[in-house]
């Protein structure tokens, strides 16, 4: 499946860097971000996200890239899990447009190969999981 993006629907940082608050969210459901769940991340945005859309910054850093760095502030200044959550519901119900079915599942598979990244999903994570459900899906 192709997901190049046309030039004007071009994503933007702010879209990455909410879409980078709601995996850490599920990495940090469980209260642990662990090592493998951070590894996955980063080959997901690598061989997923980079090629879904050209942009890049000035630095001609691919703008898919602000999920990681997102993730990793996030991490580094440990929020609540529901605090990220939220924030990225909160973008998602003012952006729905950059929501686009492959995005969403996109976002999905994403999700839910960092729950599974670390000995299966756990409770909390599969709570999260199913809230993400039901907002890629309203």
């Amino acid at each position: 499946m192709d997901m190049k993006l046309s030039k004007k629907q071009s994503l933007t940082e702010e879209f990455y860097s909410s879409i980078g608050k709601l995996f850490y969210a599920v990495a940090a459901s469980d209260k642990v971000v662990r090592v493998e769940e951070i590894r996955t991340l980063k080959e997901l945005v690598k061989e997923k996200w980079v090629p879904v859309d050209n942009a890049t910054d000035e630095y001609g850093t691919d703008e898919a890239y602000k999920i990681e760095i997102a993730f990793d502030w996030l991490q580094e200044n440990d929020p609540e899990a529901a605090w990220a959550f939220n924030e990225f519901e909160e973008y998602k119900k003012e952006h729905q447009k950059a929501f686009t079915p492959e995005i969403n599942q996109l976002i999905w598979e994403t999700a839910d190969a960092i729950a599974a990244s670390f000995s299966g999903k756990n409770k909390s994570e599969l709570i999260m999981l199913s809230k993400l459900k039901i907002l890629l899906t309203n």
